[in-house]
């Protein structure tokens, strides 16, 4: 199986000290199933095969070597990547002091174990040579960092968190919203997001103009459907608070089933990417 990976490397203007890469699914050590029609194996789905995520149902033993291909690819060290339990919710992990061993620890003949994670669903650092990182299977992950190239920060931005201010609590550690950048990474597209009408309601309680990245679903059904628009609704909050500087969301997880994972289309055996970024020491 080959172990060279895929990464994307956001196109945008960052500091030339910032390093910032988004995982695709290509390049690991998982173990997928071949599925297609008419025998046509050409997809696959499951965690094939670098699948970073720890609490999919993968192997272990995978999962540890994905990420440290994956580390290795991104050339900072295992131990000083943050991975975060996401739990769909705003809290931000503040990882400036990193003391901890992270998620990596020497056994046995050389092997690696993960390690308990923080619950959080961003990351943050002003410390040189951490890595801030955020996992995602349909959701969209948000890189932020300043002009200076002194903070930068990763976000998992699915549709509760955006709705209840993940990306705002992240702005909030940067000194000033109109110094930041932002990248959005791959996330489901609008074409293949459908919601119920509570999900519509949650964001015009927030913001009445969240309403034009909503499209009716068409047909007859008994409750009301909508198309949703991650991406659009990350870049009204990110103008909103002063953030111009805005790149990505031209990738759509759901149909690109050859690079991404995606939870709405394999369902519970769907791995994770990650995306990731920190500043060199």
């Amino acid at each position: 199986m080959s172990a060279g990976l895929n990464l994307i490397q956001p196109d945008w203007p960052a500091p030339k000290n910032v390093r910032a890469y988004i995982s695709t699914r290509t390049g690991g050590m998982s173990v997928g199933e071949a599925f297609g029609e008419s025998g046509d194996s050409s997809r696959q789905h499951g965690f094939a095969s670098l699948n970073l995520g720890d609490h999919v149902g993968d192997d272990p033993k995978s999962v540890v070597q994905n990420r440290s291909l994956f580390a290795q690819a991104c050339a900072i060290a295992p131990e000083r990547i943050a991975w975060l339990k996401q739990v769909h919710g705003v809290e931000v992990a503040v990882v400036d002091e990193h003391e901890q061993a992270d998620n990596y620890i020497g056994v046995g003949q050389g092997e690696l174990t993960l390690h308990e994670a923080v619950c959080a669903d961003a990351a943050t650092t002003s410390q040189a040579g951490v890595a801030c990182v955020i996992m995602t299977a349909d959701c969209l992950p948000v890189l932020l960092c300043d002009a200076k190239g002194t903070r930068v920060a990763a976000v998992h931005a699915g549709w509760r968190g955006l709705a209840n201010g993940v990306i705002e609590e992240a702005l909030g550690h940067f000194d000033s919203d109109a110094s930041v950048m932002a990248y959005l990474g791959p996330a489901i597209s609008q074409k293949h997001f459908e919601v119920g009408l509570e999900v519509k309601q949650q964001f015009e309680a927030v913001n009445s103009e969240f309403a034009d990245a909503f499209k009716p679903v068409g047909g007859e059904s008994v409750e009301p459907k909508y198309y949703c628009d991650m991406y659009a609704i990350a870049r009204s909050i990110l103008n909103q608070r002063g953030v111009k500087q805005v790149f990505g969301g031209e990738f759509c997880t759901f149909a690109q089933d050859e690079l991404f994972f995606s939870y709405r289309r394999d369902g519970k055996v769907s791995g994770r990417m990650a995306s990731l970024i920190y500043m060199d020491s």
